[in-house]
């Protein structure tokens, strides 16, 4: 049996859940749980109502991305482990293919290109994350940006347990500096030039409405760990 994949979405007064929800429903790849992490909604609650028997539904108290995708990915049963936002969706072969890309090279964690959609579910931009020339751009974009979209990601649920979980300190970059430790730790990480995820782009997007908060934690985390990343980076290309 092909090995499960479980999609983590957490969730929080989020009017596009079941949207979410369904576009796994869809998917063509079978064997994939669905963990729905509540973090203490008080609204749109009834649009996972439907789904109930369907998914594996966790509630908890309010505590940010980070603790609800950690919560998820702790529960998850799943061998593999991907991370869907509420409001956007996976194209309907999203786990398929990408599990077949990482089964072929035996890959521990992968990402891949993404659409953009509006409100109405409207597509605005294909292919709009960025694209490298080189390992070694990719590399060093994490210098001055964040070169992966969280939710196009899959990855090994062991290796969180060599990495340790997201950072709950961290309300809105928890990703970037995921893919930072990943980096550094020595994981190859794999990109299949695909747009298999459609992140929507709206009025109520959390990177719309903190950015001065998440300058902050960029801010933070670039002081941390570019010293790191500039130093390994040397290491590697010297070839030590």
């Amino acid at each position: 049996m092909l090995p499960k994949v479980s999609v983590v979405i957490p969730f929080y007064n989020c009017p596009f859940v079941d949207q979410a929800i369904q576009s796994v429903l869809n998917q063509t790849y079978a064997n994939i749980e669905i963990v729905v992490v509540d973090d203490g909604s008080t609204l749109h609650l009834d649009k996972i109502a439907p789904y109930r028997d369907r998914i594996c539904y966790l509630g908890k108290a309010n505590g940010g991305t980070a603790s609800a995708l950690n919560h998820g990915i702790g529960s998850a049963t799943g061998e593999y482990v991907a991370w869907l936002s509420s409001d956007d969706l996976f194209h309907p072969d999203k786990i398929a293919r990408q599990l077949s890309f990482m089964l072929a090279r035996d890959a521990w964690v992968s990402f891949t290109n993404y659409d953009l959609i509006d409100e109405n579910s409207m597509t605005t931009a294909s292919f709009a994350g960025p694209c490298f020339s080189s390992v070694w751009d990719f590399y060093e974009a994490f210098f001055t940006s964040v070169p992966v979209h969280g939710c196009t990601v899959m990855a090994r649920k062991e290796m969180f347990l060599h990495m340790g979980y997201f950072n709950e300190g961290l309300l809105y970059t928890q990703d970037y500096e995921m893919w930072m430790r990943v980096v550094l730790n020595n994981f190859d990480f794999y990109y299949l030039h695909d747009s298999l995820t459609l992140f929507r782009w709206h009025g109520a997007n959390g990177t719309i409405r903190h950015q001065s908060r998440m300058a902050e934690e960029v801010q933070y985390i670039r002081a941390k760990f570019n010293p790191l990343l500039e130093g390994w980076l040397a290491r590697l290309k010297s070839g030590q």
